[in-house]
């Protein structure tokens, strides 16, 4: 086996997953991802991803509410994450964010339910998994108010400019699938050229997938294709990538030794 990969944002507990889900999970350790972070989307979600989560070691559930999913989110659910987050432990609050991209989710409920996430991270001292969708200034702007965090924006899509400023901000990137498009040019050049210890890989499994399957169902053993990309547009070898980048999930993640 090669060095051990991280896959730092699956959906592992999506229904997708429903019926071989066991099977998905050791394709994953056959092809070297010994560990998964998965984030939760909404309240409703969470006994469900708990109870994936504790299905095999290396899987670390996040708890949060997801933009997307604005009209399903209520008032009392923010109380209840405080309470749960107590509770569970988990790795990390989200996924949360802001999504300018999807019509009809209103900025200023999004905003809401961030910024209450955003604090609870720095209540917690938690990272933040953060969902960036044609709004990475704004979510820029919420992590310097809110301050004193940590965390990733995952599926990064943003500029060279823009990395920076969340690199020196604390956090740092999740790169997956879109990376391995030929057209993905700006995204390829930030992957070849951005320093690596700010980097995660991800594939945002069952989203996301590669070139290479286009059209299908993403898994998290695909993620040694990501990372043979990014290895080849720098020019280095593939375990460099997995190691770097699995370090830095530990670190930010606060995670033992993989199994």
């Amino acid at each position: 086996m090669s060095v051990a990969l991280v896959d730092s944002h699956c959906h592992l507990d999506a229904s997708e997953f429903d019926a071989d889900r066991a099977a998905v999970i050791d394709r994953a350790v056959a092809a070297g991802v010994t560990r998964q972070i998965v984030p939760a989307v909404t309240a409703a979600g969470w006994p469900k991803l708990r109870e994936v989560c504790a299905l095999a070691p290396g899987l670390h559930p996040a708890y949060g509410l997801h933009p997307m999913y604005l009209e399903q989110h209520r008032e009392n659910h923010l109380p209840a994450l405080q309470d749960w987050i107590e509770r569970e432990r988990p790795v990390a609050v989200g996924e949360c964010g802001l999504d300018y991209f999807v019509e009809g989710l209103d900025p200023e409920r999004q905003q809401h339910y961030f910024d209450a996430q955003l604090a609870l991270a720095r209540e917690f001292d938690l990272p933040v998994i953060v969902h960036a969708r044609r709004a990475v200034d704004a979510v820029i702007a919420a992590i310097r108010r809110i301050g004193s965090l940590r965390g990733v924006v995952h599926s990064f899509s943003g500029s060279p400019e823009q990395a920076r400023q969340l690199w020196q901000l604390g956090f740092l990137i999740g790169l997956g699938g879109p990376v391995t498009y030929d057209r993905a040019n700006r995204l390829r050049r930030l992957a070849a050229t951005m320093p690596l210890e700010y980097l995660l890989l991800e594939t945002d499994a069952p989203d996301q997938p590669d070139a290479q399957i286009r059209g299908q169902r993403n898994e998290p053993a695909r993620l040694s294709t990501v990372r043979d990309t990014i290895a080849g547009l720098r020019d280095i070898d593939a375990d460099e990538i997995a190691s770097i980048t699995a370090a830095n999930a530990r670190r930010l993640f606060h995670l033992r030794a993989a199994p």
